[in-house]
This record gives C-alpha cells, structure tokens and sequence, in this order.
C-alpha cells in the first residue's frame, strides 16, 4: 500500500468526559492506539471525524483514499453513518471493533466494508490489514465496471436488434406495396434517411407508423 494514501479515521472523539466510564477510557484507549499505529507505518492520517450528521460534507471536502471505522458497542451506528456518507463515492472501508456481536458482519460486508476486525489491533497488524482491504475493494471495483460493460454491450445489440427488425418490417412493406425488390426497398430508406438527416431505423419507425395509421 501507497504510505501517501489520504486515510480518515471514523471515531468517537478521545475526550473523555466522565473518567469512570470504563468504556468510554476502553474506545479511547483504542482510538489512540491505532492512530499511533497508522503513523509508525508511515501512513497519511489527514483527520479524525466523529460519525455524525456532518459526515458526508466533512468526507467530500477532505477527499480520502480510505476510512477506518473505529467503533465499539456502537459499531452498527457509526457503519451506517459512513456507508450513507459514501454511497455516492465508494471508498475502501475498514471496521476495527472490539463488539463481538458477528451478526453485523454481513451487513458490514454487503454495505461495502473491505475488511472487519474485531479485537486484536496491534500496530504490526494494520499494514497488512489494509493492504488486503484496498486489494479488495480495487478487484470489487474493477468486477463490477466489467458487469457495467458488458450489460451495456448487452443494451447495445438488443437496440440494435430492435432496429435490425424495424427496418425489414419496413422493407418489407415497401417491397409489398411498391412492388420494389428488397434491395431497391433499402437504397430507398437508405436515401430518405440521408436526405432528411434520420437514421435508417427512424425512417422505418415513421414509415410502420404511418402504415398503422393509414391501415
């Protein structure tokens, strides 16, 4: 992984306003450790957000290349506020948590997180972590352009079917009512769509309209 990739840290803020919230002291504690750990390797921390309304906003301005999520019993909550904040510009997502409840992976997974960790964050372990995450969600990415490609190329014959069939549909009816031969049937359509700037399946639309019109 790229140390300059722009990296936002998604979590609650370290301030802790009551000392005995033994919680509160175990997510800061946690939150600490793994922004050390992003920077011992070397990696570009730009900002640490908490996971509130303002979120989309703060994320489109700072622009990162990755979101680490650092969440505990509140986990499902801060996923949701960034997946909603991302849903128009996806990015790698990865989720450290200490909340044992595995009934949020798969939801975690199908709103797009790259890669969910629960406990055992240690700062040797983040390099590899997201390295595997941004590998992921490159190789999700690149599958998914390869279905958009190929459902358009699909779009594209189907129109062009469609057109294939209009157009002898047309030819056909000149070739009955005109008594033309096929080929005198398309030079004709071929040059009234010339002349009047249409494209050949045009023609024959208007032509069958007409058609239907006139019975």
């Amino acid at each position: 992984m790229n140390p300059a990739l722009r990296i936002v840290v998604v979590a609650p803020d370290l301030d802790i306003a009551d000392p005995e919230d033994e919680q509160a002291v175990r997510q800061a504690d946690r939150s600490r450790s793994l922004r050390i750990g992003l920077l011992e390797n070397g990696f570009n921390l730009i900002a640490s957000l908490p996971a509130d309304v303002f979120l989309t906003e703060r994320l489109a301005q700072l622009q990162p290349d990755l979101i680490i999520v650092d969440a505990e019993s509140d986990a499902r909550d801060a996923l949701e506020h960034v997946v909603m904040a991302t849903r128009d510009e996806r990015r790698p997502i990865v989720m450290f948590t200490n909340d044992g409840d595995t009934r949020h992976v798969k939801d975690a997974v199908a709103a797009g997180v790259s890669a969910y960790i629960v406990a055992g964050l240690s700062a040797e372990r983040i390099r590899p972590i997201l390295d595997v995450a941004l590998a992921r969600f490159e190789h999700e990415q690149a599958l998914l352009q390869t279905l958009a490609s190929t459902q358009s190329e699909r779009d594209e014959l189907s129109a062009e079917l469609k057109d294939r069939k209009l157009i002898d549909r047309a030819k056909g009816l000149l070739m009955q009512r005109q008594g033309l031969s096929e080929d005198e049937a398309f030079k004709k359509m071929r040059k009234t769509a010339m002349d009047k700037g249409l494209k050949l399946a045009e023609v024959a639309q208007r032509m069958l309209d007409v058609a239907d019109l006139l019975g």
